[in-house]
């Protein structure tokens, strides 16, 4: 009988058992490109570094003096809005001279500034300190703090913004319907008195009332009702100030692009 020889499996060779290797090889790679690229997006050499900090400095709360030195804005916290050299030291004394008497006569949250992109806001709050509650006649304690903003007013030319502001609770009396007319009185007043007291030009001010649409803080309790019944007093910047900034925000991005 003719005995059946079956083939034998072909031999394929050893396996290759160190296969991950190469995957991990390439994974490190992959890695080590993604962090090169990433310290190179971050770094910025000294010179950009300091012409960066010079542009916003400028910007926001100082005076770039003629050779790139930054005059401080009071403690801090006073806002500037980019004058020349001329102007800045007597805006700033007077800026200081309004934290003393702020800090003197404990008046802090009553009397703020703060910058927005018109310019800088100094914020009076209206109870007790300007005016009676629901009346639109200056009080007897209101004088010497207009005073002390007429004075930040005088040393600068710039055109301002008188806006009166109101909290949520409506009026509605015979002077005053609704607080549309309260916040436009109040404002009106405190234009006269820079006006006819202080004798600041007629021609750089303007009133407006707001009512209680540009509340400070939600009108959810009395506090904030009283921070948000207020007149606020807009130095505005001129155009050639505008002009400057947005020549500025240039500089910047020049300065942060990539090459």
């Amino acid at each position: 009988m003719k005995r059946t020889r079956f083939a034998e499996p072909h031999n394929e060779g050893h396996a290759n058992h160190e296969r991950w290797l190469l995957t991990y090889a390439d994974m490190i790679t992959l890695l080590t490109a993604f962090f090169l690229m990433l310290y190179s997006m971050s770094v910025m050499s000294k010179g950009k570094f300091s012409q960066l900090a010079t542009s916003v400095r400028s910007g926001f709360g100082g005076v770039v003096q003629g050779g790139g030195h930054i005059l401080p804005g009071g403690k801090g916290t006073n806002p500037s809005i980019g004058m020349g050299d001329a102007q800045s030291k007597p805006y700033e004394e007077a800026m200081k001279n309004l934290d003393r008497y702020v800090e003197q006569h404990h008046l802090s949250g009553q009397i703020t500034t703060r910058s927005d992109e018109r310019g800088v806001v100094i914020s009076l709050i209206a109870d007790n300190m300007l005016f009676v509650r629901g009346q639109a006649q200056l009080g007897p304690n209101s004088r010497e703090a207009l005073g002390q903003v007429a004075q930040i007013l005088k040393t600068v030319p710039n055109s301002v913004q008188i806006e009166g502001h109101t909290c949520d609770l409506p009026i509605h009396t015979a002077q005053f319907p609704s607080n549309w007319e309260l916040s436009t009185a109040r404002a009106g007043a405190v234009l006269r008195y820079f006006t006819e007291q202080e004798g600041l030009a007629n021609n750089r001010f303007m009133a407006a009332g707001y009512a209680e649409t540009h509340p400070l803080a939600p009108n959810t309790s009395e506090t904030n009702r009283a921070h948000n019944r207020r007149v606020d007093v807009v130095i505005l910047k001129s155009d050639a100030q505008r002009e400057q900034e947005w020549e500025r925000k240039g500089e910047i991005h020049r300065i942060i692009a990539p090459p």
